[in-house]
């Protein structure tokens, strides 16, 4: 004897029904759906808002302070607009913004076009693709701190495979080859994990744009005797954009805010050469412990990546109209 999916649930509210008190039944049947609904997405709401809200709103506040994170105990005084002025006059946080729209910007680059050309191969569907895309999905996968020791490892002049590979290709002296501790070599070999580890995370947002295009759309090509080149730059390209501009968008944010990476690789050095904002941040804020400074800091990249990605969803929404 089958007992219908739609009959047990119907004995399990019945049992509810009977368990619940009177007092608490007449107060939940006295209750609209959207008061009811409220009740239950009410916890959620006051969670984000301790985690998310609360901290923001509290670094606003010491951003116009002078308040120091090891002297918790002496006054705190308002210096009005005194922690952004400092912050942007300030040469060496240009500098590490510089580095950072280096940093994002060739990162980027990078992803998306060996992300795009990845999931164009994968895409045509070849034997053993399946395999091949396993395979190129395990960076992706790895945390950032196994990924920052491996590539230090790999790195190394003496011993690291890079150095040997490179040697091996160009003739240069392993000893020579100094990719963390070059200033020249040194952001390059940032960027050179950082698309190593999240190229596949590109490739799976535009695999999925190229596996939205209808078919129908290239046999109408094809008996209008339209090239391949053709068809690519007229149906595949055009039609893969707004997968591809959201995945330049979520990478965007991610390798403004990079830390641990860089952290584990160059600590911003040699010198300050590969010093991102984040770990400028983090210096004033928890070496020189200047926290209103640093909180003023965090609510200037906070409205710069804000602003940025605002007007970049407003051109992604124009082009998913078109």
């Amino acid at each position: 004897m089958t007992i219908s999916h739609s009959s047990i649930m119907e004995k399990a509210a019945d049992a509810t029904a009977k368990a619940t008190p009177l007092s608490v039944a007449r107060r939940v049947r006295g209750l609209s759906d959207r008061a009811i609904a409220w009740l239950f997405i009410a916890p959620a709401i006051s969670l984000l808002l301790a985690i998310n809200i609360f901290p923001l709103l509290w670094a606003i506040y010491l951003s116009f302070t002078n308040y120091r994170a090891n002297r918790p105990n002496a006054p705190v005084q308002g210096v009005g607009l005194g922690n952004y002025e400092r912050v942007l006059n300030d040469p060496d946080i240009w500098q590490a913004m510089q580095t950072t729209a280096h940093f994002v910007f060739w990162t980027i680059l990078l992803q998306t076009v060996i992300g795009f050309t990845l999931a164009y191969l994968i895409d045509r569907k070849f034997r053993g693709h399946a395999f091949w895309t396993t395979i190129i999905l395990i960076p992706m996968m790895l945390s950032p701190a196994v990924v920052g020791n491996f590539w230090r490892f790999l790195y190394e002049p003496q011993i690291g495979l890079f150095a040997y590979a490179v040697s091996l290709v160009s003739g240069i002296p392993t000893s020579d080859i100094q990719m963390l501790g070059n200033v020249s070599l040194a952001p390059w070999a940032i960027v050179i994990v950082d698309t190593w580890m999240w190229t596949p995370y590109v490739m799976l947002i535009c695999l999925a744009g190229l596996r939205s295009i209808p078919d129908y759309i290239y046999e109408a090509a094809e008996v209008d005797r339209a090239s391949p080149w053709r068809q690519f730059w007229s149906i595949t390209v055009p039609m893969a954009l707004p997968f591809i501009m959201l995945a330049v968008l979520f990478r965007g944010i991610e390798n403004f805010k990079m830390f641990d990476m860089v952290t584990l690789l160059t600590g911003g050095g040699p010198g300050s050469v590969t010093e991102v904002a984040s770990i400028t941040l983090k210096r004033a804020a928890f070496e020189s412990w200047a926290t209103g400074r640093a909180s003023a800091f965090a609510i200037i990249l906070f409205v710069a990546v804000f602003g940025l990605a605002n007007i970049y969803v407003k051109a992604l929404n124009k082009v998913k109209q078109r």
